[in-house]
């Protein structure tokens, strides 16, 4: 994409605050145009429609639908838009499936604002881009494809208590870390494990012998 051609933008996002100082930055900036906003995943797909902009960029957790089922629809209905997800949050259960979805970068908010410039353009000429903290997690999923990505030590702790029918609170307490953050190491040890839930981690665990040898 040459450099005299503007980038229009589709702004995604539930919180108005976040929307108008994307807004802002966007139009003062040189290349760029805001064509409009939405604040769900469901009005995504209806502006996206109506406006045709060149990227979209796309919040993830929102009410009223979120971004990854909105970048499926668009990819199901062959958007010519470029998904860029902007978000908070770079846990497997949120990257792997917003880029399998069809997104073309994901991008954490607090990106610096010539990050995030660059970002768009690349986008924009359909080239990836991914944050350093998401790209590494997607090498590691590609390089573990059976799940044998091995656990680190907190994630064998967090699941010898699970094994033990500890609750995330009392997990918590007992390692002196939040829930939030239980629940973090949870769904990388699910993925690395390839498993969905608590039940199934344990079996494979002990079926693999990282419980059992390695159990408190």
């Amino acid at each position: 994409m040459s450099d005299d051609l503007v980038i229009s933008l589709l702004i995604v996002d539930d919180h108005p605050v976040v929307r108008d100082g994307l807004h802002g930055m966007f139009d003062s900036a040189p290349g760029f145009t805001v064509l409009g906003e939405a604040a769900s995943g469901e009005e995504a797909l209806t502006r996206a429609a109506e406006l045709d902009p060149d990227v979209i960029l796309m919040d993830l957790r929102m009410p009223g639908g979120g971004g990854v089922a909105a970048i499926a629809e668009l990819t199901r209905r062959r958007s010519r838009a470029k998904v860029l997800v902007l978000t908070t949050y770079d846990t497997d259960s949120d990257t792997i499936p917003a880029i399998e979805a069809g997104a073309t970068g994901y991008l954490l908010k607090d990106a610096p604002r010539e990050e995030l410039f660059a970002a768009v353009r690349a986008a924009a000429e359909g080239r990836t881009v991914l944050s350093p903290a998401v790209a590494s997690r997607l090498v590691c999923a590609v390089r573990a494809p059976g799940g044998n990505e091995p656990l680190s030590a907190r994630e064998r702790e967090v699941l010898a208590l699970v094994a033990r029918g500890t609750s995330n609170r009392e997990i918590a307490r007992e390692l002196f870390i939040s829930e939030a953050t239980v629940k973090t190491h949870l769904t990388h040890l699910y993925a690395k494990l390839s498993v969905n839930d608590r039940a199934a981690a344990v079996a494979r665990a002990y079926e693999r012998g990282i419980l059992g040898r390695d159990r408190p």
